[in-house]
């Protein structure tokens, strides 16, 4: 498999992932009586796991250069934070794949966006007619499955 292939997989892969996680950390606030706290529990269980592919992968060094980096790249945390809480409070009343169509609806604007920036030094990508007419299309299908 080439590289390409493999970023595709492994993307697919996360977006799975994603509601999974959504329902997972949904159902266990709802058996142990907060959204907050399985919040919590997941981003402990989440820190164990993120420090043991560090540790494996013997890039445990890198952790002591975050002290000299922007402040504002550590807003990151701040916005999973508030992914995590927001898709767990509002699973329960909303339906885990209107969430989550609601979820991609601004993942694609806000990566279009980052993308025609270059935001954050990324490589910066026009938002060229077709790829307009790509999102639009990709966004009327979210809103379409809204619907009923």
């Amino acid at each position: 498999m080439g590289e390409g292939l493999r970023d595709v997989a492994l993307m697919v892969a996360a977006g799975i992932g994603i509601p999974v996680l959504a329902a997972l950390n949904t159902a266990l606030g709802h058996r142990i009586g907060s959204a907050n706290a399985a919040a919590v529990v997941l981003f402990a269980v989440a820190l164990a796991a993120a420090l043991a592919v560090l540790v494996a992968t013997g890039e445990g060094r890198a952790l002591g250069r975050v002290a000299g980096q922007p402040p504002v790249l550590l807003l990151a945390g701040c916005l999973v934070a508030f992914y995590i809480l927001s898709i767990t409070h509002v699973t329960p009343r909303f339906g885990l794949a209107r969430a989550i169509q609601c979820v991609l609806l601004g993942q694609l604007v806000s990566a279009a966006l980052i993308d025609a920036t270059g935001f954050a030094g990324l490589a910066s990508r026009p938002i060229s007619g077709e790829r307009m007419l790509g999102l639009g299309l990709m966004a009327a299908g979210v809103l379409l499955s809204q619907r009923g």
